[in-house]
């Protein structure tokens, strides 16, 4: 027998994206109705437009049917005088910006470049951390170095602070530090956000001129929660020469452009945009394509930030030479030259 407190239990379990208040903490919910082997939930908000209003009732659908198999489940959308969320702070405290590096599809290299523009902000003279924000494939650790890496904590007041990793005079905290490389990260949707909140609250970053969130191929849950964790200086945006791996890309733009997120797109970076041979060192070989991501940056109105070549011999990640300590010499030039531009556009201490 289904009874309307265990359908409030699952309910909560699913967040609202501003505040991270379950859906029946943050009064949410309004009539709860079990009729037959039927489940009928009425959610309510603050808003009429509520941007989050359609994910979130897909979502309620998708756990009640997950959690009571063999009910039907009806959750319908109704507008009303919810008082409205307490919003946390959005800035982290000591952190002066905060980029997002994501990419439309996996296999780009995202994460490689995060790292290389890491290191040249360093070289720059930046205060700079990483958040590996890849819940389901962290690979930071593995970029810098750090794959050892035991967390600890220190305290602060009444809350305990999580000490990031350090490589090559940047700070690293990553979902990867906390389990197993041999486990698979089965987590939904609710977990990996609550686990990357932590991450976000609770680490040590001290003073940066510069965070950069490494985020999951795609769109989904975790980018909506780091858009509404975080206040975002702007995103850059990962590709591929190649008209398949640019299509990708087009949803990434739009994602950040949306009423609901409304973060800044600095630009488009190509990566693996060539392979130049160390016995012929004059020459480009085109392997995936050429130009597609400066293509689509001039008609998406949305600057072309730079491409990055591939460089031999390849250690462990895509499109270049593991970054820790620092980027391989050919390809120092141009992390540094997409660095500069991403200061310019969004300026930054010297």
């Amino acid at each position: 027998m289904v009874d309307r407190e265990d359908i409030s239990m699952v309910l909560d379990g699913i967040l609202h994206p501003e505040g991270g208040v379950g859906l029946v903490s943050g009064g949410f919910v309004g009539e709860i109705g079990v009729i037959g082997d039927r489940i009928e939930v009425e959610l309510r908000f603050r808003r009429g437009r509520d941007p989050f209003s359609g994910s979130l009732r897909r979502r309620a659908v998708e756990v009640l049917t997950d959690a009571f198999p063999g009910m039907g489940v009806g959750v319908t959308v109704a507008a009303a005088g919810v008082p409205p969320v307490v919003e946390p702070e959005r800035r982290l405290a000591g952190v002066d910006r905060v980029l997002a590096v994501a990419s439309g599809k996996g296999g780009v290299g995202k994460s490689t470049v995060a790292a290389g523009l890491a290191l040249a902000l360093v070289e720059d003279g930046y205060r700079v951390g990483v958040l590996d924000a890849d819940i389901y494939g962290p690979s930071q650790p593995s970029l810098f170095g750090v794959e050892g890496w035991l967390p600890v904590a220190e305290a602060d007041g009444d809350d305990g602070m999580i000490v990031p990793a350090e490589s090559s005079g940047v700070k690293i905290m990553s979902i990867g530090f906390f389990i197993s490389p041999d486990d698979a990260l089965l987590w939904r949707g609710p977990m990996a956000v609550n686990a990357l909140r932590q991450l976000i609250r609770q680490t040590a970053w001290g003073g940066l001129d510069y965070l950069l969130v490494d985020l999951p191929p795609g769109t989904g849950d975790v980018h909506l929660s780091v858009a509404t964790e975080l206040e975002i200086d702007g995103a850059i945006i990962v590709t591929t020469p190649g008209r398949l791996a640019v299509a990708d890309v087009r949803r990434g733009v739009e994602m950040f452009r949306s009423e609901g997120i409304g973060v800044p797109v600095l630009g488009v970076v190509e990566n693996m945009a060539w392979f130049t041979p160390a016995e012929l060192p004059g020459n480009r070989y085109y392997i995936f394509g050429k130009g597609d991501g400066r293509e689509f940056a001039a008609g998406a109105g949305i600057d072309f930030l730079g491409d990055v070549p591939i460089v031999m011999p390849a250690s462990g990640s895509d499109g270049g030479d593991r970054p820790g300590p620092a980027p391989a010499p050919g390809l120092r030039e141009y992390y540094g030259a997409i660095a500069r531009r991403v200061v310019d556009k969004v300026g930054g201490k010297c």
